[in-house]
């Protein structure tokens, strides 16, 4: 009896193990899978870490950490981290709220009393959620100007304070990297110290951030995976950018490891309260009370209905994504030395496999009739004004806008909510005197009714002699320091846009082109004296812009 009593316990124990190794085997097999496809690359790469309970479950590297010298990515090499460094200057702003220094209901001009606010009242608060109106910097066509050069942080406020306001703040949500910016300098007017130092003493020194750095070009830090960015011709080393221009809004380099250190410090209340924290988490309003799906420094989102505490960061020749799932004190963060790729949807991806409700794929669809498929067809026009259209060909249901030549297939879960191939956008239809249906990706839904639109028919390339393409070659001013850069190669034509790739033009008729890469067309103004463009216009995203040539 005493053999049965003391073995059964074991037995126990050993049940209730089992799937538990089983499921972090299963887990690693499938994030493998997920970055393997994704960062597998001979031309950059990434790190990821996956921690539950404060705790590492999975920590790998893929790819290339330096091309040139064939070096291979691991988990202890430094990024820059882009705007997840805005949460750092969130926090910092906080803890400067515990210790009296400032209230989040100042007025940015006791701090800076030269800024021009243009008769408005500009809190920290508004900066910190993006909602000031000011023009973000990042957003004005002379960033490539200025972004080699090494400005002290007065300046690049100079660069931006003089530009109109987007709205009054409170009106809308803008991202905004102005805000951070002004955050930065009021942390150093507050503590008499750069916010170099403040990040140092206060933040990375506390919490052992042995791999955390304000962002240099210049010094020796080990470990730096190089950045790429991908052109037109091939990969090349990402463009220089001095670090004082991200400053507080994304100005870090770190790890994997440091970030999740980072994490921890911030559920565990090691830099500010429980209160300060619920500062931060909170989902902000607007002035007219819908909610912007922001706080102080983190993104409010959700992953399969469980609420996500979320950031991305974009940088010359970096993207990141940091996932933290309070419910399940689950945080999921990748690096990448590419700002070619970003990380958001493999990050997602991931976070759903660690709290266990990993997105369906096409092979967990039920099998439906095509007499139950066919039934959904037709067009549904949706709140934000975009109209899908749903096509059935054989027994596979496909998705499509009518202002995309993309179209993607759903799969259906039951017999009326389907989900998208690769993405985490779902679609529920439901029957009545029309057809109704929802658009829904994590958070965000918009709702849809039938309609009676139809897809455009396919654009038809010709094929243009090089001569007709040469009379087009020229620039064109979309804006002061904006300029579209047209150009001929062979017998193809591009476009390039300030700042950006440049991308091939295929002609629908003369004067009219199109591009692939985008949903957008071009058309050329002819002067009729001259017969040659005058200006042209640029049709994108229901947008249209006129640019003179200039020369």
């Amino acid at each position: 009896m005493k053999k049965n009593v003391l073995f059964k316990p074991l037995f126990l124990f050993l049940f209730i193990a089992l799937p538990l190794v089983l499921f972090s085997q299963n887990m690693e097999k499938d994030i493998d899978q997920i970055m393997e496809n994704q960062y597998q690359k001979a031309n950059y790469g990434a790190t990821v870490l996956v921690a539950k309970d404060g705790k590492t479950i999975y920590k790998k590297g893929f790819g290339k950490a330096n091309v040139e010298l064939d070096i291979a990515m691991m988990p202890e090499h430094v990024f820059e981290i882009g705007s997840i460094t805005k949460q750092f200057t969130a926090i910092g702003i906080l803890m400067l709220l515990e210790e009296g220094k400032l209230s989040l209901d100042d007025e940015i001009t006791k701090y800076i009393p030269d800024y021009p606010t243009q008769d408005t009242k500009i809190t920290i608060h508004h900066l910190l959620t993006h909602t000031s109106g000011i023009k973000s910097y990042t957003s004005i066509p002379s960033l490539r100007e200025f972004a080699r050069k090494d400005l002290k942080v007065t300046e690049l406020i100079d660069a931006f304070k003089n530009e109109p306001m987007d709205f009054k703040p409170g009106e809308q949500f803008r991202y905004n990297n102005s805000g951070y910016v002004l955050l930065g300098y009021i942390i150093e007017k507050v503590t008499n110290a750069s916010y170099e130092d403040f990040l140092q003493k206060r933040i990375f020194d506390k919490l052992n951030m042995k791999n955390s750095y304000y962002g240099s070009k210049s010094r020796i830090i080990k470990n730096r995976a190089s950045g790429y960015q991908e052109r037109e011709d091939g990969f090349a080393n990402a463009d220089y950018i001095s670090m004082t221009i991200p400053y507080a809004a994304g100005s870090i380099m770190s790890t994997v490891d440091d970030l999740l250190l980072w994490n921890k410090a911030v559920r565990n209340h090691k830099l500010i309260s429980k209160e300060s924290l619920a500062k931060a988490f909170t989902n902000y309003t607007l002035n007219n009370g819908d909610k912007m799906n922001y706080g102080y420094g983190w993104f409010h989102n959700s992953i399969k209905d469980v609420p996500v505490m979320e950031h991305s960061g974009g940088i010359f020749g970096y993207s990141t994504q940091g996932i933290y799932v309070p419910s399940e004190n689950v945080y999921v963060i990748i690096l990448t030395n590419c700002d070619c790729d970003s990380p958001s949807e493999a990050a997602n991806k991931i976070a759903a496999i660690a709290i266990g409700k990993p997105y369906p794929k096409p092979a967990d669809a039920i099998k439906l009739s095509n007499k139950e498929l066919k039934k959904w067809t037709g067009a549904y026009k949706f709140d934000d004004g975009a109209i899908r259209v749903i096509t059935l060909k054989g027994n596979q249901l496909y998705s499509q806008r009518t202002d995309s030549d993309s179209e993607f297939k759903i799969f259906p879960l039951s017999q009326n909510r389907f989900f998208f191939e690769d993405s985490f956008a779902e679609i529920i239809f439901a029957e009545g005197k029309q057809k109704k249906a929802i658009f829904k990706v994590n958070m965000s839904e918009t709702k849809g009714i039938e309609t009676d639109a139809k897809l455009p028919e396919p654009k038809k390339e010709i094929q243009l002699p090089v001569e007709t393409l040469k009379k087009y070659i020229g620039t064109y001013e979309l804006a002061p320091n904006f300029l579209i850069e047209v150009t001929v190669e062979g017998n193809q034509i591009f476009a390039q846009a300030t700042g950006q790739s440049k991308f091939e033009m295929f002609a629908e008729s003369e004067d009219n082109f199109f591009l692939k890469v985008v949903t957008a067309s071009i058309t050329f103004q002819i002067d009729e004296s001259t017969k040659l463009p005058k200006s042209l216009t640029l049709l994108q995203g229901g947008a249209t812009n006129i640019a003179k040539k200039i020369k």
